[in-house]
């Protein structure tokens, strides 16, 4: 039985061995080959890492698209052809939300400046 780090190998076939309990007492089978082991004492091994340890296309992609803030994003736009039916104010303002899955409608809040809130499905 040979171990890096925390990790038990096989000396027969070289598989990864069950996780060692810590105790003498204990025996190791190792499921690919049979072999038995006799387990060891061994230290606690905490290893620590950071992302950028495992570097990834996909990491590489993410750190050049831009980050948007949503304060900074006008999302709000007027609709000239929709009235209030609190207020009859004309033209009232309305954001456009993904709030179901994708392959389903958008959900339209509509917000008057008199404080009447409704939404629709699309």
């Amino acid at each position: 039985m040979s171990a890096i780090g925390s990790l038990v190998f096989c000396t027969d076939c070289g598989d990864l061995l069950p996780a060692s309990q810590g105790s003498v007492k204990n025996i190791l089978i190792c499921k690919c080959c049979g072999a038995e082991h006799r387990d060891h004492a061994w230290k606690a091994v905490t290893t620590k890492t950071k992302p950028s340890d495992f570097p990834s296309a996909l990491r590489q992609k993410l750190s050049i698209v831009q980050t948007v803030k949503r304060h900074e994003v006008q999302t709000e736009r007027v609709d000239p052809n929709m009235d209030c039916h609190k207020c009859g104010r004309r033209g009232i303002r309305y954001s456009e939300v993904q709030q179901r899955s994708a392959d389903e409608g958008s959900t339209i809040i509509y917000n008057c400046e008199c404080g009447e809130k409704w939404s629709t499905n699309n």
